[in-house]
C-alpha cells in the first residue's frame, strides 16, 4: 500500500470516469425508449445482454490489458479460431462439450500467454505485436478449417446457453455479468488489481517501488487471451456457425467499447464498469437504428455517429467533474 500513497495515482478520478459514461447509457437509452417502445420490454432487454455476451466478455480482458498500458488487437482473431476449434472438437457429440470447451479455453489462453511473453520480455510495440498475432492467428484459423464454415455444435450446447431462466433472463446473459463481476474484483479488490493500474500510471515508478512488472504483464495479455476465448465460446452459443470470419472486426467493436468507457491507451485510467457500458451503449445504437429500418449503410453512419455524440458527451462530462473536483 506504500507504493499507492507514493505513486500519486488518484483514485477518485476513476468514479468520475465510470460515472459519465454510465450517464450517456442513461441518456441514449431513455432517448431509444422514446423512439421505439420494444426498449421497454424486459425480453428485449434481456435480449441485448444476450447479444452483448461476445463483445462483451473479451472486451474485460481488453480493459485489463489497457489499464496496464497495452492493447490487444488479436482478440477477434482468438474470438474466430476459438469458435472453430469449439465446434470442431465437438463433432456434434454432447459427450465431447467439456473436453471441447478445456481445448478451447486452454487455445485462447496460450496465445495471450505468447502475446504477453513477447511483450513482457521484449522491446516491442504491443500494437504492433498483437497486430501480428491477429494475422497469424487468423491464417491458423483459415488453415485449421480449410476457409469454410467446420465443425458440428453439438445439441443442446446452444440450448443451454439461450435457455431463459424464469422465462426470461438467458444463461448468456447471466455468463457476462459473471464476468464481468468476476473482472471488477480481480480490478477493485485486488493486489494484482492495483498493480495495473500502478504500472499503467507510471510504469518506470511502478517498477523501482519493486512492482514484477514483466510478470504482471504477462498475466493481464494471458488473461485477455482467456476473455477472448470465452468470448469465441459465447459467439459460437449465440449464433451456433464456426465460421473464419465469425469473429473478423469484433476487435474494433472491443476497442470501441474500452476506450468510449473511459480506459485510455496511455494506461493507469478507466475500468471495467465503463467499458461495459460503452458495450450497451453500442448496442444500443445499433439495435434502435436497426429497428427504425435504416439501410445497412445508413445503419453505420448513424452509429458512427452516435459513437462520436457519446464520445464527446462523455469528455463533456468528465471534463466537467474534473472542473467540480478541483473545486472542491
Amino acid at each position: 500500500m506504500r507504493v499507492a500513497a507514493t505513486s500519486g495515482f488518484d483514485w477518485r478520478s476513476l468514479r468520475l470516469d465510470r460515472t459519465a459514461i454510465w450517464i450517456v447509457l442513461v441518456a441514449l437509452f431513455a432517448v431509444a425508449a422514446m423512439l421505439s417502445d420494444s426498449f421497454l420490454r424486459p425480453i428485449y432487454v434481456f435480449n441485448i445482454m444476450r447479444q452483448a455476451a461476445p463483445v462483451g466478455i473479451a472486451a474485460v480482458g481488453v480493459t485489463l490489458v489497457m489499464i496496464l498500458g497495452g492493447v490487444d488487437l488479436s482478440v477477434g482473431a482468438i474470438i474466430s479460431l476459438t469458435a472453430v476449434v469449439a465446434a470442431v472438437t465437438m463433432d456434434g457429440e454432447v459427450a465431447n462439450i467439456p473436453f471441447a470447451l478445456a481445448i478451447t479455453l486452454t487455445v485462447g489462453t496460450a496465445i495471450g500467454l505468447i502475446n504477453g511473453l513477447l511483450i513482457a520480455y521484449n522491446r516491442v510495440s504491443p500494437f504492433i505485436l498483437t497486430l501480428g498475432t491477429a494475422i497469424a492467428v487468423f491464417g491458423i484459423t483459415q488453415i485449421y478449417s480449410g476457409g469454410t464454415a467446420r465443425g458440428i455444435v453439438a445439441p443442446g450446447f446452444r440450448e443451454f446457453f439461450n435457455y431463459r431462466v424464469g422465462g426470461w433472463v438467458p444463461v448468456l446473459a447471466i455468463a457476462l455479468w459473471v464476468i464481468v463481476l468476476a473482472g471488477l474484483w480481480l480490478q477493485r479488490a485486488t493486489v494484482l488489481g492495483r498493480a495495473f493500474y500502478l504500472i499503467g500510471d507510471n510504469r518506470a515508478a511502478a517498477r523501482l517501488a519493486g512492482l514484477a512488472v514483466a510478470p504482471i504483464t504477462v498475466i493481464a495479455y494471458t488473461i485477455s487471451g482467456f476473455t477472448a476465448s470465452l468470448g469465441g465460446v459465447a459467439l459460437l452459443a449465440r449464433s451456433g456457425v464456426s465460421s473464419t470470419f465469425v469473429g473478423r472486426g469484433l476487435e474494433f467493436d472491443v476497442l470501441a467499447a474500452v476506450v468510449l468507457g473511459g480506459t485510455t491507451f496511455e494506461g493507469g485510467r478507466g475500468g471495467i464498469g465503463g467499458t461495459i457500458a460503452a458495450v450497451f451503449v453500442l448496442l444500443i445504437a445499433f439495435n434502435l437504428v436497426n429497428i427504425l429500418g435504416f439501410s445497412y449503410q445508413s445503419q453505420l453512419i448513424v452509429k458512427g455517429g452516435i459513437i462520436i455524440l457519446a464520445s464527446a458527451a462523455y469528455g463533456y462530462l468528465k471534463g466537467r467533474g474534473g472542473y467540480l473536483k478541483g473545486r472542491g
